[in-house]
């Protein structure tokens, strides 16, 4: 069988809205479910794993949120429809582990990897559903969404409802990355010339 590929290339803008990386985005906690890990290999940016990704995302759609944040087999939080997740509770970053049934995204990593470098705690824990309506702070991290606050969730404001510290704090030194603003000193960026 030949291979074929093809690369598309075209403009994308903030898959939230502009205005949402900083005023941050409304969400609710999904009905749906991510897949437990003997259904799916939820480590695999696998196509069929894209089904239950758009069903929490119609699910927050159909009920007038922005985004969702689906929990795992077990009751914790996963991630939202394709992008992951991180909690700011007293100065502690945390973010559910690879075994929540989450995608480890690059981003994730870039995001804890700079947090890091800006000398905040990060922890990858199982995170119980009620710690994001007493989050100091919540935010998506991931291709699209690149780095977005999350202002409610459920119709509960987090925080002051809006963009907190540590996530201008962190979206300020992934975006200087990203931008060539600020020095790449991990190899990150493959400019095209």
């Amino acid at each position: 069988c030949p291979i074929d590929v093809a690369i598309m290339l075209w403009e994308w803008g903030a898959y939230l809205g502009a205005e949402a990386l900083e005023q941050g985005v409304d969400v609710k906690i999904s009905s749906w479910r991510r897949m437990a890990p003997d259904t799916f290999p939820s480590l695999a940016k696998s196509s069929a794993n894209y089904a239950n990704a758009q069903l929490i995302k119609m699910d927050a759609i159909v009920d007038g949120y922005a985004e969702a944040v689906a929990l795992d087999s077990q009751g914790f939080v996963s991630e939202g429809s394709g992008q992951n997740i991180f909690v700011v509770r007293e100065g502690v970053l945390y973010t559910p582990p690879r075994s929540a049934s989450i995608l480890p995204g690059i981003t994730r990593d870039s995001v804890m990897t700079l947090a890091r470098e800006l000398g905040f705690d990060v922890r990858e824990e199982a995170i119980p559903r009620e710690m994001l309506y007493i989050a100091d702070e919540l935010f998506f991290a991931g291709t699209a969404v690149e780095i977005t606050p999350i202002k409610s969730v459920d119709r509960i404001p987090i925080g002051t409802g809006s963009r907190g510290p540590i996530t201008a704090a962190i979206q300020r030194a992934f975006f200087g990355v990203i931008n060539g603003e600020r020095p790449d000193t991990h190899g990150w960026l493959t400019f095209v010339y």
